[in-house]
């Protein structure tokens, strides 16, 4: 119990370690928390008081009596604070509001450019957050952190993209600084692919503890959970299979400067530029998808042959990591089961059988929502974790 007992500016209640417990919302009596935590009756009272002066939880209707009284719950009032998530991708902006739960209350999406820059770009968040706010109701006094995903790497711990090769002015820019100058609330930032992982487990497979998430758009990148834990590795770009050099792409350039890279042959604008060669007019990964909505051969053909490529990445990930799940989104994935079938050809036919026999390959199942719901989820962690609670303390 040390670490419940630990010293913090809610005093020595240690009212954040115990509120881990109630974030699943479920109610729980004074007693059920006693058992849990080992704590006596009237420690737990007073942990709940400061959780309650925070306005975090409150009570809920009261539990079934075993005789006399009728034990009291308490629970977590997901509509108590708002969380900024916001997806920023190389052509796209999704921004939305959501409870505690991670629940998305509102939201606004457009066609927005990366390139643009970050003032232009962060700017256009902060102005239609307000909007948002206006129309749940709520002020800006009422957000409690933003969690941002940026198509790019991103330096975890201080915020900032590094090298982006689709984000020209964003290199090594503050942006957790930029944003809280305008609004005041902790704000976290990290690389759109790792967050819809985070999104897609929260969504679709909580119970999975491997899920490694493979984003197949513009470029092609991944999110790793291990051990129920995000991969960031030493300096946040764990995941970054896109340059990974494959068979078909030898000789081939990339925009990262090298040759031979999975993302010159398998991205969405990699497969258009070849489906041009054969007479297609299309420029963008949407327009391949919708050719093979229509029944193009050469486009089936080369969207398959696209999971051929990622599957001879993936199978080398299978080996190392071992997944239970491997979910594929991004704007290519809407091509469905000619990319699928071609990731699964090669990965179940290369990799070791054990790691195979109960690996499952889908198609993301929360799509365009695992960023958003990613975003909200990793604000949600930070803000909410004992040290954030803490930060709240203070400042309240």
């Amino acid at each position: 119990m040390s670490d419940a007992l630990r010293t913090s500016v809610l005093g020595t209640t240690g009212a954040g370690d115990l509120f881990q417990l109630l974030r699943d919302g479920r109610p729980r009596t004074r007693a059920e928390l006693s058992a849990m935590t080992g704590l006596a009756r009237s420690t737990i009272g007073l942990r709940l008081d400061a959780l309650t002066q925070l306005g975090l939880i409150g009570p809920v209707a009261d539990a079934v009596s075993t005789g006399g009284r009728p034990p009291s719950r308490v629970a977590l009032l997901p509509s108590a604070r708002v969380v900024l998530a916001a997806d920023l991708g190389a052509s796209h902006a999704h921004v939305a509001l959501t409870d505690l739960m991670g629940r998305e209350l509102v939201s606004h999406r457009e066609k927005l450019e990366i390139g643009l820059g970050p003032e232009p770009v962060l700017t256009w968040m902060v102005e239609h957050v307000d909007l948002l706010l206006a129309e749940l109701g709520k002020e800006r006094a009422d957000l409690i952190a933003a969690g941002i995903g940026l198509p790019g790497p991103v330096e975890f711990s201080t915020g900032r993209p590094v090298n982006p090769p689709i984000m020209p002015g964003w290199d090594a820019f503050d942006v957790p600084t930029w944003v809280q100058q305008h609004i005041d609330v902790p704000v976290f930032v990290d690389n759109d692919v790792n967050i819809m992982a985070l999104g897609e487990r929260q969504h679709s497979w909580p119970g999975v503890d491997h899920l490694f998430f493979l984003k197949v758009a513009t470029g092609i990148g991944s999110g790793i959970i291990s051990g129920g834990l995000l991969q960031r590795g030493a300096q946040g770009i764990a995941g970054d299979i896109g340059h990974i050099p494959v068979a078909r792409a030898v000789g081939i350039a990339c925009r990262c400067g090298n040759t031979g890279c999975l993302e010159a042959v398998a991205a969405g604008p990699a497969i258009a530029q070849g489906l041009r060669h054969l007479g297609r007019d299309v420029t963008t990964g949407a327009e391949v998808v919708e050719l093979v909505r229509r029944g193009d051969i050469e486009a089936v053909r080369a969207v398959r042959q696209a999971g051929r490529d990622i599957g001879e990445v993936l199978t080398t990930c299978v080996n190392l990591i071992n997944p239970s799940v491997i979910a594929i989104g991004g704007s290519m994935a809407e091509a469905g089961e000619h990319l699928l079938a071609g990731v699964r050809e090669v990965v179940y036919s290369r990799s070791m059988p054990l790691a195979t026999e109960h690996l499952t390959i889908v198609q993301s199942r929360a799509a365009e929502n695992a960023a958003i719901l990613g975003a909200s989820m990793l604000a949600i962690h930070h803000a909410l974790s004992p040290a954030g609670l803490d930060t709240l303390a203070a400042a309240t």
